[in-house]
């Protein structure tokens, strides 16, 4: 009964052929939490741990740049 109820494993989407850039915000706010501001977790995102080091690069850069906010 239980292996009906399996969740299904998230495929990373940078594997999978899509990028994530700096310079794009709206799939930039995918990777942040939306209360405060925070980077998503690897359970939340389906990134796998190089392409999670990658998403946290770019969001601190879009940071930085000012494209996204440091907090609300």
């Amino acid at each position: 009964m239980a292996e009906f109820y399996r969740k299904k494993k998230k495929i990373c989407q940078m594997c999978a052929g899509k990028s994530v850039d700096y310079k794009d915000v709206d799939i930039i706010k995918k990777y942040i939490s939306n209360d405060n501001k925070k980077i998503l977790p690897r359970r939340m995102t389906g990134a796998c741990a190089k392409h999670q080091r990658y998403i946290a690069e770019q969001v601190k850069k879009a940071r930085f740049m000012a494209l996204i906010p440091f907090t609300k």
